[in-house]
């Protein structure tokens, strides 16, 4: 059923003025690196947006927030939208031209920057020099010739009351850059009333959040997938949550979940596979006793990685694909009837279809592009009006990916259009090629792109990463394509095998296959 947004709804007020009403002294956020709860986090909250009006933030201004998963984070991105600002949270650990573009592209009235991003963000602070900067983390900056406040006494100095805004479910309220896995990240514009839709939709109806959950997302809260994971999905239960204000590292992630011991885990197939590998090496202490569900997303889960997953924890994966441009999850596996390299079913609240390029539905096994409708869609890509029109038709909003439904009514991934193949005339998707490359047992990541030989026809090469000291060689890559053989049909199978120590990803985890081509 659509979820109804009611006609006056602020996303603060929602999601932390009302459970800081009800259970103040109840912890909203367990660490790292310090506990919080949910009346500390409502109050430092209404500091910030406080702070924000004395800098003359106004309605529909934009905010840039550029820091690590923390309490801080959460309180500027709800002080910006409890104003009626809108709120642009970016990549903390991105470089300078990276931020150039945020700025030159959103135009931000003020920006919040931890100090440890300092060295990439000012070169690109230039770009807006009217712009008052507040420094979170290190206090002793000494910063010549630059305006800046520091977040401890900018938000002492702020009242800790403040009325939400009068906001409406369809204004703006928050802005995600996509991760740039297809070239140069663009912004899609949020309102107030889609994070209640996924909040209504996936949260309850697929994972079931509690009260006495605790959540910890391996994605980071600039992204949808990790704001919804670790902030305003546990926040909307009244649980908790666990953050990570450091860059993600195996070692850690295993290191937390055995200390903290989380109930649900988020995370993306790159990690998951990561994880298991590290569980291979003696006295790892890989222990998932207290997970009772694990979500994936970002890519698809490879079938390997489900199966080798559920036999070392006794746990599913759930697998599912959501979007930046959706907010969250539209289509997710459901705890019990999971299907190996499916993404399962659509989410409730949302429908999907499958089309042919001339927008006609198609049958079930017919590979066709995938689009989504439902009452979280990004309302623009913030000043590209005519990507915008290509996007979204009507209702309907062009994902961009290639499907296809089984006569279960499973749903399977087989590619962003841009990456799927044609090889003597006939689609191969290259996430079922490596699905198959993973699963040598030499091979412990893959990537399949499209190349094109002197005759101007298409082949496909596999861009592989081997476990431990295993070494590429001739023979190595004929024994992979015979592998590969045994499982495939033969125009499936890549004609050339290149070994590499790293496959280009974006901080999500998502292979940048757009970068293998030109290789």
């Amino acid at each position: 059923m659509p979820v109804e947004s009611p006609e006056h709804f602020n996303i603060a007020a929602h999601f932390l003025d009302a459970p800081a009403a009800s259970h103040p002294e109840r912890l909203a956020i367990i660490g790292e690196p310090r506990q919080v709860t949910y009346g500390q986090m409502a109050a430092l909250t209404n500091r910030v947006g406080n702070a924000l009006r004395a800098q003359g933030v106004s309605r529909g201004d934009r905010v840039l927030i550029v820091l690590p998963d923390s309490a801080e984070f959460i309180a500027a991105f709800f002080g910006a939208a409890k104003i009626g600002a809108v709120a642009v949270p970016v990549n903390p650990f991105a470089r300078a031209t990276d931020y150039i573009h945020y700025i030159e592209n959103c135009k931000p009235h003020s920006a919040i920057v931890h100090s440890e991003t300092l060295q990439e963000f000012l070169p690109a602070s230039s770009a807006r020099t009217q712009m008052p900067m507040v420094i979170v983390g290190q206090e002793k900056l000494e910063m010549h010739g630059l305006s800046f406040a520091k977040w401890s006494e900018w938000t002492a100095a702020a009242r800790e009351h403040l009325a939400a805004e009068n906001t409406s479910a369809r204004d703006s309220a928050f802005m995600l850059y996509t991760s740039g896995s297809g070239g140069t990240p663009k912004a899609a514009v949020h309102r107030h009333g889609h994070m209640l839709a996924t909040s209504r939709g996936f949260a309850p109806n697929v994972l079931g959040l509690r009260a006495d959950d605790l959540t910890f997302s391996v994605s980071k809260l600039f992204f949808a997938y990790g704001l919804g994971n670790g902030m305003y999905f546990p926040l909307s239960v009244g649980a908790r949550t666990l953050l990570n204000p450091e860059r993600v590292k195996v070692e850690r992630i295993i290191e937390m979940v055995a200390r903290h011991r989380p109930t649900v885990f988020f995370a993306v197939p790159t990690l998951y596979a990561a994880i298991l590998r590290e569980g291979e090496r003696p006295g790892c202490g890989l222990d998932f006793s207290s997970v009772r569900m694990c979500v994936s997303a970002g890519e698809t889960l490879p079938a390997e990685i489900f199966n080798r997953w559920k036999r070392q924890f006794d746990l599913e994966i759930l697998d599912g694909i959501g979007s930046t441009e959706m907010l969250h999850m539209f289509i997710s596996s459901r705890p019990g009837e999971c299907k190996p390299g499916s993404c399962g079913f659509p989410v409730p609240g949302y429908d999907v279809k499958i089309v042919d390029d001339a927008a006609e539905s198609l049958a079930d096994g017919e590979t066709g592009n995938l689009w989504v409708r439902g009452a979280s869609a990004f309302s623009e890509y913030w000043r590209i009006p005519e990507l915008t029109a290509r996007t979204k038709r009507g209702d309907w909003v062009v994902t961009g990916d290639k499907f296809f439904r089984d006569s279960n009514g499973y749903y399977h991934y087989c590619g962003r259009a841009d990456d799927m193949l044609k090889v003597a005339g006939m689609w191969v998707s290259p996430v079922e090629v490596e699905n198959a490359l993973l699963g040598h047992p030499l091979i412990a990541e893959a990537a399949v792109v499209g190349a094109t030989d002197e005759r101007g026809l298409s082949y496909s090469v596999a861009h592989v990463v081997l476990r431990g000291n295993a070494q590429g060689s001739e023979k190595l890559a004929a024994e992979i394509c015979e592998h590969v053989k045994a499982r495939l049909v033969s125009y499936k199978v890549p004609r050339e095998v290149r070994f590499c120590g790293e496959l280009p990803k974006t901080v999500t985890g998502k292979i940048q296959r757009f970068k293998l081509r030109g290789t």
